[in-house]
């Protein structure tokens, strides 16, 4: 049998790979736009978020405020040390505290991710597809 290499057969096969890349290259951007509206809402819940964490952490530092102002002047007090001596006292145990509260907000922050994991591997899956399916097109 005698191989068809009419022109008319070469052209169905280069629009059958036109159609495989331009749909490959419609899944990728695909892939990217489902990517980046996952990302936009995580920063939205990540915005409302600190939103609600910031005035909540004013409000109660106004009222922790009030609290230490009344635990010094009671310190004064109870221990009859002078009223320096009991703002010296009350810092440095903020000063701990505040330390410890660092160091753990420091680990949570490390921990975010900015890429949702299942999107990526979507994305590198159809990569991998792509990239398979041109080149076992080429070998043929």
């Amino acid at each position: 049998m005698a191989q068809d290499t009419s022109p008319r057969s070469e052209a169905s096969v280069a629009t059958l790979i036109g159609g495989i890349v331009n749909d490959a290259k419609d899944l990728l951007i695909q892939e990217f736009t489902i990517a980046k509206l996952e990302l936009q809402q995580e920063l939205r819940k990540t915005k409302s978020a600190a939103i609600s964490f910031a005035i909540g952490a004013g409000i109660a530092a106004v009222g922790g405020l009030f609290l230490l102002l009344m635990c010094v002047h009671g310190l004064v007090v109870l221990i009859d040390i002078p009223l320096w001596g009991a703002y010296g006292i009350a810092g440095a145990l903020l000063l701990v505290v505040g330390a410890i509260l660092l160091a753990r907000g420091k680990q949570a922050v490390e921990q975010i991710e900015v890429v949702p994991p299942k999107t990526a591997a979507t994305v590198q899956d159809t990569a991998q597809w792509v990239k398979e399916q041109t080149t076992s097109n080429r070998v043929h």
